[in-house]
């Protein structure tokens, strides 16, 4: 057979269907503007620990995702959630302790980050197969192929299966032959999903929260931080908690951001609080391989999973995938692993 697919984007969506189809026999080659895999995954380093800046949790009825951490045998564990959680409601209350209800739904994380899916899924594929650095610019159809042109490297291809989310896709690659309106239309209105959150993770020599009775977990009206939870890692040898800023600090300095989250530690935990290693963050409204500009303002997951996404373009040698495009979970982890099963068995049953 030997049929050829390029796939765009090295995140989860693709690197899940680079894995998939590499199996089933295909020539792949999947190219990644950024100089890192991941897309949306992003495991930070620091202080012998791993932070979660990007996708972090996955649940039992994220049946797809669940298998493949089974099959690449990946471990889990629950996320830490035992003991009272803090909540702030004005800036001028005391923050309160309150028990969080019982029977709330498992959250796992991925021993040694959700990385170590990335880790797993890119082992199976040679230098050749996996390009860092290679931004698509343009993609034109030939009479039998379709070409994809980067800065510096031309790849002729049978289908060409664009991963990276769709708002993206339209606002970043040239088509001279334009693609379909209506198509163009929606991935315009399409919600990328994270877009909006700033991430931020504080590292700890001890999990002192766990002294004072409490799981780490708190959530705030005022900010900047709106939530955080326990994220030690799985051996229980580092410690820290991560969370989520409010959107409005954006256009804050890193500094700025960083003082005010400390201030808020402090009023949360005492001096204890404030006694960290290292603050990391992530804006992803400023990941310009990520998200693009834009002043529509979307609601979270609009046009997620369209019905114009599972169509195919330039007479059927261009498909649309990611995880937004996904019908089921879209713009989470487990909507890449969906849609990665249903691109994937689309062109094994053209193909094979």
């Amino acid at each position: 057979m030997n049929k050829s697919i390029v796939i765009i984007g090295a995140g989860l969506s693709g690197l899940y269907l680079g894995y998939l189809l590499k199996k089933a026999g295909f020539t792949i080659k999947i190219l990644e503007a950024n100089d890192r895999i991941g897309g949306r995954i992003f495991t930070k380093k620091t202080h012998d620990t791993s932070v979660e800046l990007g996708a972090t949790w996955l649940w039992r009825y994220n049946k797809d995702l669940m298998e493949l951490c089974q099959e690449l045998k990946l471990t889990l564990f629950e996320q830490a959630m035992a003991g009272e959680a803090l909540f702030e409601a004005t800036a001028a209350a005391t923050v309160q302790r309150f028990k969080l209800p019982e029977n709330q739904e498992i959250s796992y994380r991925i021993a040694g980050g959700t990385a170590a899916l990335l880790e797993q899924l890119a082992a199976h594929f040679s230098e050749d197969e996996l390009l860092l650095n290679a931004a698509v610019n343009t993609i034109q159809e030939q009479d039998n192929a379709i070409e994809v042109i980067t800065e510096h490297s031309t790849f002729i291809a049978d289908r060409v299966v664009s991963t990276i989310p769709p708002q993206l896709l339209v606002h970043s690659i040239h088509f001279p032959i334009a693609l379909d309106k209506d198509l163009v239309e929606v991935a315009n209105h399409c919600h990328t999903w994270m877009k909006d959150s700033i991430k931020f993770a504080v590292v700890y020599n001890t999990p002192f929260w766990k002294t004072k009775g409490l799981s780490g977990t708190g959530f705030s009206h005022v900010g900047p931080f709106t939530e955080i939870y326990d994220h030690s890692d799985f051996t229980h040898k580092r410690f820290a908690l991560m969370g989520f800023l409010n959107g409005n600090l954006a256009t804050e300095t890193k500094a700025q951001r960083e003082l005010l989250v400390k201030t808020q530690l402090l009023k949360f935990f005492g001096d204890d609080g404030e006694n960290y290693l290292s603050y990391e963050e992530k804006v992803w409204s400023q990941a310009p391989l990520t998200t693009t500009v834009t002043d529509t303002y979307l609601t979270p997951h609009a046009n997620n999973g369209h019905p114009i996404f599972q169509k195919a373009y330039l007479n059927g040698k261009f498909i649309v995938a990611g995880s937004e495009t996904s019908p089921s979970y879209g713009g989470y982890m487990e909507g890449a692993i969906y849609r990665g099963h249903q691109i994937a068995l689309q062109l094994e049953q053209q193909f094979l």
